[in-house]
């Protein structure tokens, strides 16, 4: 009985021993395990560097497209017939009048010669009378001044004259003056004719030298 009571009592603390064994081993199982990975851990944060990689620059934004305007509506021509028709020649069988005759034309006819040669004006007696050296203005005189008055007389149907004019000058007014004025006073005139012989206007041309008479 007793050595019986020994044998279990060595069994029991045989079983007891390998059961603390089994305990350690997983303790320390557990504990080399968990140790492994808290050190795997810290490796890994250690070891591990945090690269960031380089921001890449921004890209410019695209440029806004280009509006191409439309192309221009191109209407198209229209359509020419070019197939001109023959124009239609009418025939006629009776041929049209003969054209008129031009006008003929007739001249005007003459007006009749003149019954008599028309005539101008025609100076009674002698011009020299008309103004003389007696007639020299004073002014003139006491100067010596001398020269030659031109005129032209219009006379009328009468005879006598209706108007002077100095067509060239002798230089002095008073000399021209006085000229015209006794030509007007004195000079008398058979009138001028025309074609039926019947005294008419007319005009007449001529000179007066003016010349201080000599001692």
């Amino acid at each position: 009985m007793a050595y019986a009571d020994q044998s279990m009592s060595g069994n029991k603390i045989t079983a007891l021993i390998i059961v603390a064994l089994i305990h350690v081993a997983v303790g320390y199982a557990l504990v080399t395990g968990l140790a492994y990975s808290a050190a795997k851990q810290i490796l890994k944060k250690v070891t591990t560097v945090d690269i960031k990689e380089p921001e890449k620059p921004k890209e410019p934004p695209p440029p806004p497209p280009k509006v191409v305007a439309p192309p221009p509506v191109v209407v198209p021509p229209p359509k020419v017939n070019v197939a001109v028709s023959a124009p239609v020649i009418e025939t006629v069988s009776t041929p049209p009048p003969p054209a008129p005759p031009p006008p003929v034309y007739v001249a005007p006819a003459a007006p009749p010669p003149p019954r008599f040669t028309p005539t101008g004006a025609v100076p009674k007696g002698n011009p020299g009378n008309w103004a003389t050296p007696n007639d020299y203005p004073s002014r003139a005189l006491r100067e010596e001044r001398e020269g030659v008055t031109g005129f032209r007389v219009s006379v009328g149907p009468d005879g006598r004259v209706t108007d002077c004019q100095i067509t060239s000058s002798s230089g002095s007014p008073d000399l021209d003056q006085t000229a015209c004025e006794k030509i007007r006073q004195r000079a008398r005139f058979n009138p001028a004719k025309d074609g039926e012989g019947n005294p008419t206007s007319g005009s007449y041309s001529n000179r007066v030298r003016w010349v201080i008479p000599k001692d």
